[in-house]
């Protein structure tokens, strides 16, 4: 059973621990309505047009890439260990691992730990 009393978790399918999740929405968050089922692996960090930090998962059983919002309690440090070269996959950059600073503000918030 996977959480939705933080902050970002209404519709939230992924372990704040790991950040795996399953397939189960088809066309929008938290429509619930993907016959997949598949393990979603975090492949990365993308961001919405505002700025806001989003996991990008993608299914090991039918391929679909997926951004989903993060939560209050996702862990940080498997968030950090997200960030890679960027790349683009179906209209979806991910953040490289040159923006760590801007990663750590939205996380952290402006005065931000060294870590």
């Amino acid at each position: 059973m996977i959480p939705n009393t933080t902050w970002g978790t209404m519709h939230r399918n992924h372990c704040p621990l790991c950040l795996w999740c399953k397939h189960v929405d088809l066309k929008m968050p938290g429509d619930r309505r993907s016959l997949c089922q598949g393990r979603m692996k975090p492949i990365g960090l993308t961001r919405k047009s505002k700025g806001e930090l989003m996991v990008v998962h993608q299914c090991l059983k039918c391929g679909k890439l997926s951004p989903n919002r993060i939560a209050g309690d996702d862990n940080c440090d498997v968030l950090l260990s997200l960030l890679e070269e960027p790349i683009q996959r179906r209209r979806i950059t991910m953040i490289p691992l040159a923006d760590r600073d801007q990663v750590l503000t939205a996380l952290f918030g402006y005065d931000h730990p060294d870590i």
